[in-house]
């Protein structure tokens, strides 16, 4: 037969899929995948409940309903000052993920390049290149994570349509600062390119770390597309309920291309959505103050066990470099020796970056926090045999995965 897809054929099993296995065949703590454990807010899966009994369970508009595109539109004003028609700038997809392809789709055409930062989500780079971009990769370099302002303007050129922005950041926890995000706009200008924001742990900075999103600084507003995610700022990540915020000229291409991806979204979730994103400042605060603490306690567990941990200012994750601990082998074979003998599950960070470039960092590991107190200090407690479990004989290094 002829072949399918070769992209699509030549995609891997993800490591988060076989982490995952191994979590469940060895019964370990999973602080691998990035979903919390506890559910969102309750009157808001009591008002999803009641719109379903309301009689409006067809279609709604392909663009949102205009409840929930009018409260993004506040939020966006309430927070960071950005005016936004609702009307006409606003668009409702089926999560994050999909307003990420939706967004690209929009923009990119064959040949196009599109800057973008290491590591990165991995949806990234499988969906520029059946768009068919010349991507040009930007390293964030551990510990740190600063922005590397020399590669980065040598990465723009005259054929750059856009460049893919994520902060706070996955998997490193870092939020761009505002002159970080400023040189990004000044590039961004000076090529007359766009920004695919996103944006999705928006809520989820810590201490005095804020979010800025480029859109709110001066020149960016026409440029730049902002996403944002219901299930992240809502511990309801199985709702898949994403936002776009673009200005109007390009929310209709984003809309026409969310028309072929998934049309519309339940609208029974885009009600109570709409319910939350008007929820007064004091929720968004607890939120991030409880992943905070979470954070904290996990760091300082790992910082007992020998990890040296890494800053995380944002999202739902921190990474640790484990080359303290003296294990020999690389990040996937510790990740995977953690799950067998110490039972706790975390990603290998070599997973964030394209495994056809060099020199792919190979000691840090990610770990996730948005999990209940006592999954954590479980998984905290497990974790301090992890030097004596894994490191005490001889380890085979294994092959870079």
């Amino acid at each position: 037969m002829k072949p399918a897809n070769s992209l699509l054929s030549g995609l891997p099993t993800t490591i988060f899929s076989v982490i995952s296995a191994l979590a469940v065949k060895h019964d370990a703590i999973n602080l691998g995948q990035g979903f919390p454990d506890t559910e969102g807010p309750a009157d808001m899966v009591d008002a999803a409940a009641r719109a379903l009994r309301d009689g409006r369970n067809q279609y709604p508009p392909l663009a949102g309903l205009p409840e929930l595109r009018g409260a993004v539109a506040r939020s966006n004003a309430r927070f960071y000052g950005i005016n936004v028609d609702p009307a006409r700038e606003v668009v409702v997809t089926c999560g994050a993920t999909e307003a990420i392809t939706a967004s690209l789709m929009a923009l990119v055409n064959r040949g196009d390049e599109v800057v973008v930062f290491e590591p990165l989500y991995d949806t990234y780079m499988p969906v520029l290149e059946l768009l068919g971009a010349v991507v040009r990769k930007v390293r964030l370099a551990p510990p740190h994570w600063d922005l590397p302002r020399t590669e980065l303007a040598a990465a723009f050129s005259p054929r750059t349509k856009a460049i893919l922005l994520n902060t706070p950041m996955n998997p490193t926890g870092k939020v761009f600062t505002r002159d970080e995000l400023e040189f990004i706009a000044g590039l961004v200008a000076r090529h007359d390119a766009y920004a695919v924001c996103d944006e999705v742990y928006e809520h989820l900075t810590f201490g005095a770390v804020r979010h800025v999103p480029l859109m709110a600084l001066p020149g960016m507003r026409g440029r730049t597309i902002r996403i944002g995610s219901a299930g992240k700022s809502f511990s309801m990540t199985g709702w898949k309920v994403g936002y776009v915020t673009a200005p109007a000229a390009l929310a209709d291409l984003v809309m026409k291309a969310h028309q072929l991806l998934t049309f519309t979204v339940a609208p029974n979730l885009q009600r109570a959505v709409a319910m939350g994103l008007d929820k007064d400042a004091a929720y968004f605060g607890r939120l991030a103050e409880g992943m905070r603490s979470a954070r904290d306690w996990l760091a300082e567990g790992l910082e007992r066990a020998g990890f040296r941990v890494l800053q995380s200012d944002g999202s739902y994750f921190l990474v640790a470099d484990f080359s303290p601990l003296g294990f020999r082998g690389n990040d996937v074979a510790f990740c995977q020796e953690m799950v067998e003998k110490v039972g706790v599950a975390a990603i290998p960070v070599s997973a964030f970056y394209d495994q056809d470039g060099t020199d792919i960092p190979g000691h840090y590991v990610r770990f996730a926090f948005c999990k209940k107190t006592g999954v954590i200090a479980s998984a905290v407690q497990r974790l301090q045999s992890v030097r004596e479990r894994l490191c005490a004989g001889n380890v085979v290094e294994t092959q870079k995965g």
